[in-house]
């Protein structure tokens, strides 16, 4: 193998190495990842504007056109900063930041996301709720949710908070 040869290589493999997918595919959409690590696309809201996934360590950046709160069936509501972060791995979301939810009059972070079968299991740190999975086959919308132009997209089925930690 010639010098030049050698030279390519390993400047190629640093720049993989260095690379966010490590930031992620231009093919593959978030909605797309979040699929491969079997999530359905509706736990973001649309208009996810980038991401970034370090496929090594499953940690994970995705980015909102700023701030986005909206309302599920009037009785949940959500709040995503602009950036969301985190770790994710086959059928686990852990160490999450920058989405919240308010339960009675506090807003509380939600730090973790399991699919357990056809559910996923959502936890604050202190209590978790269970939903069924079917409830995040379409993405909220940021502003009106689910409930956009009058038009209802789909029923929240909920199980209420039933654990704690």
């Amino acid at each position: 193998m010639s010098l030049a040869a050698i030279s390519t290589l390993l400047v190629v493999s640093f720049l993989a190495a260095s690379s966010p997918a490590a930031i992620a595919d231009d093919a593959q959409t978030v909605y797309e990842a979040l699929a491969g690590f079997n999530f359905p696309i509706g736990i973001l809201p649309k208009g996810v504007t980038g991401y970034e996934l370090d496929s090594s360590t499953g940690q994970f950046h995705a980015y909102l056109n700023g701030s986005c709160s909206f309302a599920l069936e009037g009785s949940y509501q959500l709040k995503y900063k602009s950036s969301i972060s985190g770790y994710i791995s086959q059928n686990k979301l852990t160490k999450l930041s920058g989405i919240s939810v308010k339960v009675l009059f506090l807003w509380l972070n939600i730090v973790e996301v399991v699919r357990n079968q056809d559910e996923l299991d959502f936890s604050v740190g202190i209590a978790s709720a269970s939903f069924p999975i079917d409830n995040f086959y379409v993405c909220p919308q940021c502003g009106c949710g689910l409930d956009c132009n009058h038009v209802r997209v789909s029923n929240l089925r909920t199980n209420p908070f039933v654990s704690s930690t």
